[in-house]
């Protein structure tokens, strides 16, 4: 892999804004279901409710948000949505303190998290197409992935303990927090980045449409959609059932809860590094049928947890060859995302995608709530592992270049122009 000083400064500080930011995300991870469970009492119905109506009504707001963001200049959205998403999260210790936090709040600000995510995600992915060369797409996305991952090493465990030792808002605090200092990081990339042209700067839905003609019009890149939003969806749907089984049922204590996710996000590390040599030997189309397929086989494991150190590693095992597939899958799939779509669309076509996806995570989200309530988490977590295992047959075959080069003729970096993909994966 290449040496961080190759991107240049300014994907270093890009980077670096991520980093902050993904580190603060899994620090606080299954921090709102943890204060739903355990401070509301929550039942695994509406701790599906909550996350499912968010993301829904998240996904509603931000419809207009792709032509939008399209014909503007992508850093000051990106930096106006951290500062968004900071000071939604920051409402909730601030509402824990005074004794009024409800599962209201908790939707509302998951509804401005989930529109501040699809419109961030939208400007990031112009933002990197244009920052790095076409032949660095997937060093720069591999990098995203690997600090994806060995944040989430860190981040579930200490804030499992924060939580255990301070409460259950620290971590939101700090999530708020590197918000802030994320959106500092970008505005620190400096540069220029001239206005983009386009016809209008109105947000409409037939400028969004134009996100999903450019995804429905291209075969490869069609499947691909439809195998990720499905996939993603019921990977997600599993997520409120596993945690009513595990913090629950079986009686995890919060440590061990996040143990069990930040263990196995090792493999994340290992799959985002070998995503490129994999890619350059055996190419890229090969890399996302047989892990895209691979990633789909492990869920179903989850139905075999049980109480005490046997079932933390059941959950461990799962969790990390499930990650291993997908940390070597996402890069190489987000990477052909941006190659397979002109400059004057990314923005469009990654928030036609964003929205798709949160909008059938919540509906599989809500629909395995109910499921679980219904008939058990573990019941709940078996459909969606059987599904899963379908999944694959919608991958597509002969995505974009076969093989990734190792070397490819350099030109001379530009200023900013429009013009990357989901931050930071697909």
């Amino acid at each position: 892999m290449r040496s961080f000083g190759s991107l240049g400064r300014r994907f270093g500080w890009l980077w670096a804004a991520y980093a902050v930011s993904a580190y603060g995300t899994w620090l606080g991870f299954g921090a709102f279901s943890f204060i739903a469970i355990r401070v509301l009492h929550a039942s695994a119905a509406e701790v599906a409710a909550m996350s499912a109506a968010g993301l829904a009504v998240g996904a509603l707001v931000a419809v207009p948000i792709g032509p939008w963001v399209e014909f503007r200049r992508k850093r000051p959205v990106m930096i106006t949505m951290d500062l968004v998403r900071f000071g939604a999260l920051a409402s909730i210790p601030v509402g824990y303190t005074l004794g009024a936090v409800s599962i209201v709040q908790l939707v509302c600000v998951s509804i401005v998290l989930s529109a501040a995510n699809i419109a961030f995600t939208a400007a990031g992915g112009a933002f990197l197409k244009s920052l790095v060369e076409p032949a660095d797409l997937l060093t720069a996305n591999a990098r995203f992935e690997s600090t994806t991952w060995s944040a989430s090493v860190v981040g579930p465990t200490v804030g499992g303990a924060a939580i255990g030792i301070f409460g259950p808002v620290v971590t939101i605090a700090a999530d708020a927090a590197s918000y802030l200092l994320s959106a500092l990081g970008i505005a620190a990339i400096g540069g220029t980045e001239p206005a983009p042209a386009g016809p209008s700067s109105r947000p409409t839905l037939a400028g969004l449409a134009e996100g999903w003609r450019c995804i429905l019009h291209h075969r490869p890149l069609r499947r691909l959609f439809l195998n990720s939003v499905v996939v993603n969806g019921l990977i997600m749907a599993g997520e409120a059932p596993l945690a009513v089984l595990m913090l629950g049922e079986l009686g995890f204590p919060a440590w061990q809860y996040g143990l069990a996710f930040a263990v196995p996000c090792v493999g994340g590390l290992i799959g985002s590094r070998l995503a490129r040599p994999l890619s350059g030997r055996y190419g890229s189309n090969t890399v996302l049928r047989v892990f895209g397929a691979l990633r789909c086989v492990w869920p179903l494991g989850l139905v075999l947890v049980g109480p005490g150190l046997p079932g933390l590693v059941v959950v461990i095992a799962v969790e990390l060859v499930l990650i291993v597939c997908c940390s070597l899958f996402n890069p190489v799939s987000a990477t052909y995302r941006l190659q397979a779509v002109d400059h004057g669309r990314v923005s469009r076509v990654l928030a036609a995608w964003s929205v798709t996806s949160t909008a059938t995570r919540a509906v599989l989200i809500a629909v395995w709530g109910v499921l679980a309530t219904a008939t058990g988490p573990r019941w709940a977590l078996a459909a969606a592992g059987v599904l899963l295992l379908a999944t694959p047959f919608v991958l597509p075959v002969g995505a974009g270049d076969d093989r990734t080069r190792r070397t490819r003729p350099r030109r001379a970096r530009s200023t900013v122009a429009a013009g990357r993909e989901d931050w930071p994966r697909g």
